[in-house]
C-alpha cells in the first residue's frame, strides 16, 4: 500500500515538473525538439511517464522514426512496461498510410509478443482500423482472428473495430454479420454499421437501421448522436427521400444541433439532392460558420438542379470571401462551365487550377478534359489527355465521351482501339460512350462487330450498355434486331424504352411506336420528358396527329411533366406535316413560353413542303432574327418561293445570302464498303470510279423512266430541259446509290446515309430503283430512315 502511493506522489510531482508542462503544451514537431534538450537536462528522459508522452508526441506529428529512436535507445530494455509497447503499436497504427508501413506495424505487434507483452483490447481496435483505412482485407481478416483467439469476440469495443473493417472494404454484408452477432451494441456499434451502408451506396439499409436503432435503443445514450446524424443525412440524399430528409431535420433541430457545420451542410446536400434547393440556399445563408465543404455542397446543389450560372456566381463569392477551393471545389466549377457551355470561364477556372498546383490531380484534370470537350475545344482537351500523367479509365472514358458528343466518330474509334490496344480494361461507361459513335457512323457490319465485343467482355448484362445496344441497331437501320435484343433484357431502364420508342418513330413505324408506349405505361417504369418527345415525334413521322395530341396532353396532365421548347417543336412539326398548317401556326402563337429556333424551324419546313408561302415568309423572318447566321433557312424561304414561281423573291433571298456570306450546307451522301467510307457530293467527279459510276447511272436513268419515273425539273431554272435532268442525275444520294449498285453482288442491302433531308427527286427516283435492281436501299436522313423496296418506301411518301 505505501509503494503504491509512493508511485502516485512520484507521478503527481513528475506531471507538475515546468518541462512536463510544456511537452502537454507542445503543438508541433519543431517545439518538441526544442523541449526535447529540456527533458535529457532535467534528467527526466530516465522515467517511463515522459518516454511515454514522447512516444505519443513523435507518433502524433508523424515522425516515427524518432518515436522508434526513443523506444529502442532511450528506454533501457529492463525499462520497457508495457504501456511503452502499447503506445509505440499505437504509433506504428496511426501512421500506417500505405502498406509498407502497416507491415511495420504488424512486425512490432509480434515483437511485443515475442517480448512477452499481452495485447489489450484498443491494440486490435488501432490495428483493425488501420487495415480499413487502407483497405486491407486481408491482413484484416489475420488481425481478426487474432481478436478471437486472444479471447476478445464478445467485446464491444473490439467488436466494433471489426464491424468498420468490413465496412470500411466494401464488405457491408459481412460487416452487417458481425453487428448481428454482438450480444450488446452501443451507439458507436449503431454508428459504424449506419455509417457502412451509408458509405457503400446502399441508402436503404442505412435508413432501415438508422429506424430500429431509435426503435430498439430506448436508452438515451443509445439514441442518435451528432455522429449518426451526419452518417445518415447522406443517406437520405442518395435516395432522394424529402420526407425522411425532413423528419431527420425535424430531429437535429429538436436535438440542438442544427448549429454545428457538419450537420447543416449534410442538411444543405438532402435538400439539394431532393430539388429543393432554395431551403438548401437558405441553410447555407443562415449558417453561422461554413467551411469549404459547405461551399461544395450548395454549388453542387445548384449544378445538380440545373443551375449552374448560379452555381459559378456562388464560386465567385467564396473566392471574394477567401475560402481557399478545394480539388472538389474546382472539379464541381468546372462541371457548372461544362453545362453552360462558357469556355471563357472555364479557362479561368483552368488558371485557377494551376495556381493552385492541382494540375497533377487526375481527377481535376478528367474534369477539365470534360469541360473542354462540352465546350467544344477538343482539341484542346486531346492535348491535355495526351500529357496527363497517371491517366486513369477515367481519363480515357472523358475523352473518348468527348469525340462522341462533338461528332468526331472517327477519332472516337481510333481511341476506343488505342485503349484496347494498351490492354485497358474498358468499364459499362466505356461502352456507353463508344457505342454512340458507332450508332453517328451507321454501319451495321460495325455494330455487329461492337455487339460481338460486348458480349466477350461480359457486359451483356449492363442495362445501360445494352440500352446503348438498341439504340445503335436503330440507328444503324436494324430496327428488328433492336427490338430483339429489347426482348431479350431482363432488366430495362426509362432510357431503354425511349431508344425503342424512338427507334420505330424514325423509321416511320409510328404505331409500332404507339403500340410500344402503351405497354410501357401499364408497367412499373414511368415515362420522363423524353419518351413524349419521342413518341409525339414517331407521331409526326407517321401522320399520327390525334395520338400525338392525346400524348402532348397526358404528359402534363397524367404525368405532370412541363413541355419544353423541343416538346412545342416535334407539336408544330406533328401538325404541320400533317399539311394543318394554319392549326400549327396557332399553336406557335398560343404558346406560354417564346417559341426557339426549333418551334419556327418546324414550321418553315412543313410550310416547304406543302408550298405555303404566306406562313413559311412569316416563320423565316422570325428564324432570320433567332439565328441570323444560318444560311440553310434562307435555302429553304428560296425552295418555298421557287416551287411557287416566285423567281424574283427567290432571287431576293440568293442575294441576301450573298451580301450576308452565308452558306448552303452541301449535300452529302456516304456509303460504306469493305472497311472504307466512301462520300459523294453532289455533281462531283473525284471518286476514283467516277466515270464509271456515271455512265451506270445514265443507263440506270433511262431504266427507271421506262418503269415510271419523271424526273421532276421545278426546282431548277434558267437551263435547258436536258441540263436540269443532268443536275438531277448527280445528285450525292443518286451517286452513292450507283455506287453501291457497281461494288455489291445482286440482292445485299445497300445502306445510305445523307447529311440533309432526302429531295423528292431522288425519294421518288430511289423507289424506282429498288423496284427494277430489286434491291432493298436504306436512306438515313438527317430526320429518319427509309426502307425502299419493290418500287416503295417505308416513309408512305410522308416525310
Amino acid at each position: 500500500m505505501k509503494l503504491k502511493t509512493g508511485l502516485a506522489i512520484l507521478q503527481t510531482m513528475l506531471c507538475c515538473h515546468p518541462t512536463a508542462i510544456l511537452l502537454e503544451l507542445c503543438t508541433s514537431l519543431n517545439e518538441l525538439h526544442q523541449i526535447l534538450p529540456l527533458v535529457i537536462k532535467s534528467n527526466l528522459h530516465r522515467h517511463h511517464l515522459f518516454h511515454t508522452k514522447l512516444l505519443s508526441l513523435f507518433s502524433k506529428f508523424g515522425s516515427l522514426p524518432e518515436a522508434a529512436r526513443v523506444f529502442d535507445h532511450l528506454v533501457p530494455i529492463q525499462d520497457r512496461v508495457d504501456v511503452l509497447y502499447h503506445t509505440m503499436l499505437k504509433g506504428h497504427a496511426l501512421n500506417s498510410s500505405s502498406s509498407s508501413s502497416l507491415d511495420n506495424a504488424l512486425s512490432f505487434f509480434i515483437r511485443m509478443n515475442t517480448d512477452g507483452v499481452r495485447a489489450v483490447v484498443y491494440n486490435f481496435t488501432y490495428l483493425l482500423k488501420a487495415c480499413g483505412d487502407n483497405s486491407d482485407l486481408r491482413t484484416g481478416k489475420q488481425i481478426h482472428a487474432q481478436v478471437v483467439v486472444n479471447g476478445y469476440a464478445s467485446n464491444l469495443i473490439s467488436m466494433n473495430g471489426v464491424v468498420n473493417l468490413y465496412a470500411k472494404c466494401r464488405l457491408v454484408d459481412e460487416a452487417r454479420k458481425m453487428f448481428d452477432r454482438m450480444p450488446e451494441r452501443d451507439r458507436v456499434c449503431w454508428n459504424t454499421i449506419i455509417a457502412g451502408y451509408s458509405q457503400n451506396r446502399v441508402p436503404k439499409r442505412a435508413l432501415e437501421l438508422f429506424v430500429r436503432m431509435q426503435r430498439e435503443e430506448e436508452e438515451f445514450s443509445r439514441r442518435p448522436d451528432l455522429v449518426t446524424i451526419v452518417s445518415v443525412l447522406p443517406a437520405c440524399a442518395d435516395i432522394g427521400s424529402l420526407w425522411i430528409g425532413k423528419s431527420i431535420h425535424g430531429y437535429v433541430v429538436k436535438a440542438g444541433f442544427e448549429s454545428l457545420v457538419n450537420v447543416s451542410t449534410a442538411l444543405v446536400n438532402v435538400y439539394s439532392k431532393c430539388g429543393c434547393v432554395g431551403t438548401a440556399r437558405y441553410i447555407f445563408d443562415n449558417m453561422q460558420y461554413r467551411n469549404v465543404v459547405s461551399w461544395n455542397s450548395v454549388i453542387d446543389g445548384y449544378t445538380q438542379n440545373g443551375d449552374s450560372k448560379e452555381a459559378l456566381e456562388l464560386f465567385q463569392q467564396m473566392l471574394n470571401e477567401r475560402v481557399e477551393p478545394t480539388n472538389v471545389t474546382i472539379m464541381k466549377a468546372l462541371s457548372a462551365c461544362a453545362d453552360l457551355g462558357d469556355i471563357v470561364k472555364g479557362e479561368l477556372v483552368h488558371k485557377l487550377l494551376c495556381q493552385l498546383e492541382l494540375s497533377s490531380d487526375v481527377s481535376v484534370m478528367n474534369s477539365l478534359i470534360s469541360m473542354y470537350c462540352k465546350c467544344k475545344r477538343v482539341d484542346v482537351a486531346a492535348e491535355i489527355f495526351e500529357n496527363l500523367q497517371g491517366k486513369t479509365l477515367v481519363s480515357w472514358n472523358a475523352m473518348l465521351l468527348g469525340y462522341t458528343q462533338n461528332g468526331l466518330v472517327n477519332p472516337a474509334l481510333n481511341h476506343f482501339c488505342k485503349l484496347h490496344q494498351q490492354n485497358i480494361k474498358p468499364d459499362s461507361f466505356t461502352m456507353v460512350s463508344v457505342i454512340p459513335a458507332l450508332a453517328e457512323l451507321s454501319v451495321l457490319r460495325q455494330a455487329k462487330w461492337i455487339h460481338g465485343f460486348v458480349t466477350r467482355t461480359c457486359f451483356s448484362n449492363d442495362v445501360f450498355v445494352m440500352t446503348a445496344l438498341v439504340d445503335m441497331y436503330a440507328k444503324c437501320g436494324a430496327v428488328n434486331t433492336a427490338r430483339k435484343l429489347f426482348d431479350m433484357m431482363d432488366e430495362r431502364h426509362v432510357t431503354t424504352w425511349n431508344a425503342m420508342i424512338d427507334g420505330y418513330g424514325t423509321h416511320g413505324l409510328g404505331r409500332a411506336a404507339v403500340d410500344l408506349f402503351s405497354e410501357m405505361r401499364k408497367g412499373d417504369i414511368k415515362p420522363n420528358g423524353i419518351t413524349f418527345l419521342s413518341i409525339i415525334s414517331g407521331c409526326s413521322h407517321s401522320g399520327l396527329v390525334e395520338e400525338g395530341r392525346g400524348y402532348f396532353a397526358t404528359m402534363k396532365e397524367d404525368y405532370g411533366l412541363e413541355p419544353s421548347m423541343d416538346h412545342y417543336g416535334a407539336m408544330v412539326d406533328l401538325l404541320g406535316r400533317a399539311g394543318q398548317l394554319n392549326e400549327a401556326w396557332g399553336f406557335i402563337q398560343n404558346m406560354p413560353i417564346e417559341p426557339g429556333i426549333n418551334v419556327y424551324g418546324a414550321m418553315l419546313g412543313a410550310c416547304n413542303i406543302h408550298k405555303n408561302v404566306d406562313i413559311g415568309k412569316k416563320a423565316a423572318d422570325k428564324l432570320f432574327e433567332l439565328d441570323p447566321e444560318e444560311g440553310g433557312y434562307h435555302v429553304l424561304l428560296a425552295n418555298i418561293y421557287t416551287r411557287a414561281s416566285m423567281w424574283d423573291e427567290m432571287a431576293k433571298v440568293r442575294t441576301s445570302m450573298e451580301k450576308k456570306g452565308l452558306q448552303k450546307t452541301p449535300g452529302c451522301s456516304l456509303v460504306d464498303l469493305r472497311n472504307e467510307v466512301h462520300t459523294f457530293y453532289s455533281g462531283s467527279t473525284s471518286h476514283p470510279q467516277s466515270k464509271k459510276i456515271y455512265v451506270f447511272l445514265e443507263t440506270l436513268i433511262d431504266e427507271i423512266k421506262a418503269a415510271g419515273y419523271v424526273p421532276d425539273n421545278n426546282s431548277i431554272r434558267d437551263v435547258d430541259e436536258g441540263v436540269q435532268e443532268q443536275l438531277l442525275s448527280s445528285h450525292s444520294e443518286k451517286l452513292a446509290i450507283a455506287f453501291g449498285l457497281l461494288n455489291t453482288s445482286p440482292g445485299t442491302t445497300i445502306h445510305i446515309r445523307k447529311n440533309l433531308r432526302v429531295c423528292g427527286d431522288c425519294h421518288n427516283a430511289t423507289k424506282y430503283i429498288s423496284l427494277v435492281t430489286g434491291r432493298e436501299i436504306v436512306v438515313r436522313d438527317m430526320h429518319r430512315f427509309h426502307h425502299f423496296k419493290s418500287g416503295t418506301c417505308s416513309c408512305g411518301d410522308y416525310w
